[in-house]
């Protein structure tokens, strides 16, 4: 007996929703830390130039731009490819971006504050800090807390793995400490004025015990483990961060205090942005000449570009407005010096890696999934979701 031909099924067909941010991790936010701390930094360069700040002003510009957009691509990653992002959070790799969120929310912030107001104005770059700083806090918090859970509780990570990368949740509170005190002289006098203060102090703290209980597995990895891998060499330059931004941080505390908190302690911040800043700076400059030296051994085996690359941008940059304030509490000529040539290091490495980025962008390739290993098999069926 002849029967009717059973309709067949419509093969699976891949998810075409917004197939170009599917592989967009939270990483790109570095892309908008490099590019507001270009702003920032080069707005307190200590000589003066004519046209610098306009400029500064058009770079942090473009920090609020790309950080706009980028919300919004990370936004729709999380809608249409929540597989995707789920990976991401399991993925010991690339969990720890998700500090970046955090920390370009307050770039940017901050940069408001420094430069941006320049533009929009006292009152509008107040409430956009506000705004800002608020969800960078929050979400910094977060990560500093839930990345470590998650490293400890879901992810398998061996002894030979560690990473400079690891540090990114951590210093997200760092950048809190140190972007909260432009706001302090627009509370009301009194409590208000002390109780950011003295969280900002509180979140320097958070910061720099979890870093100096996670640089010494780091340092100890790269001694006993050999070299990183060539893509994750730039990443040597993270371990800047938490030095130059707690440097950074004390400074502000000391410059706002006066008026804040009693004569005493004010004195002290002021004690304290000389005391711990000359010798963490100076351990970041060692730490600095170790990263360039594995940098330039990794280009000659044959690094090539890849969005680590962001790493020679906030990092240095924290070193920058870190040297500026040693620069203010010191009188001392050679933190000016350092500070501009500093600051000429981070404009060559944003400018560099801004174009290969713009270059992998329209090109596809940064954007593209991995590929697969040679001779692997093609996988039988689409993805769906």
């Amino acid at each position: 007996m002849v029967t009717a031909a059973q309709p067949l099924s419509p093969p699976a067909v891949p998810n075409r929703r917004v197939p170009a941010v599917r592989h967009l991790g939270p990483n790109w936010y570095a892309c908008v830390m490099g590019t507001a701390i270009v702003g920032t930094a080069g707005a307190a360069l200590p000589w003066h130039v004519p046209g610098l700040r306009a400029v500064c002003t058009t770079v942090w510009g473009l920090s609020l731009v790309l950080l706009a957009v980028l919300l919004v691509a990370r936004s729709l990653h999380w809608i249409h490819h929540r597989d995707q992002a789920r990976a991401h959070l399991l993925d010991p790799a690339a969990a720890p971006f998700y500090g970046c969120l955090s920390m370009a929310l307050l770039a940017v912030g901050g940069g408001a504050m420094t430069v941006g107001r320049d533009w929009i104005g006292t009152w509008a770059a107040v409430a956009l800090d506000a705004v800002l700083f608020t969800a960078g806090t929050v979400i910094g918090l977060a990560a500093a807390v839930a990345v470590p859970y998650l490293m400890a509780v879901r992810h398998r990570i061996e002894p030979g793995q560690a990473s400079p990368v690891w540090l990114l949740p951590l210093v997200a509170p760092m950048v809190s400490a140190a972007v909260g005190p432009l706001l302090v002289p627009h509370l009301p006098p009194g409590q208000p004025r002390q109780t950011l203060l003295l969280a900002c102090v509180a979140m320097f703290g958070v910061s720099l015990l979890a870093t100096l209980v996670t640089l010494p597995v780091i340092f100890g990895r790269l001694l006993t483990g050999g070299p990183l891998p060539l893509a994750l060499t730039p990443s040597l330059f993270l371990v800047l961060g938490p030095l130059g931004q707690s440097t950074t941080a004390v400074g502000k505390f000391a410059d706002v205090a006066p008026g804040v908190v009693p004569g005493p302690y004010a004195e002290g911040f002021g004690v304290l942005a000389v005391l711990y800043g000359v010798p963490v700076m100076g351990f970041a400059l060692m730490w600095l000449c170790l990263a360039a030296a594995h940098v330039v051994r990794a280009r000659r085996e044959g690094m090539g570009f890849s969005m680590t690359w962001w790493s020679f941008t906030f990092p240095v940059g924290t070193c920058v407005t870190g040297s500026e304030a040693l620069a203010r509490h010191t009188g001392l000529a050679v933190y000016d010096g350092l500070t501009v040539v500093l600051y000429a290091g981070l404009v060559a490495a944003w400018a560099v890696a801004a174009v290969h980025t713009a270059r992998g962008v329209v090109s596809g390739a940064l954007l593209a999934g991995p590929r697969p290993a040679p001779g692997a098999p093609r996988p039988a069926t689409a993805r769906t979701t």
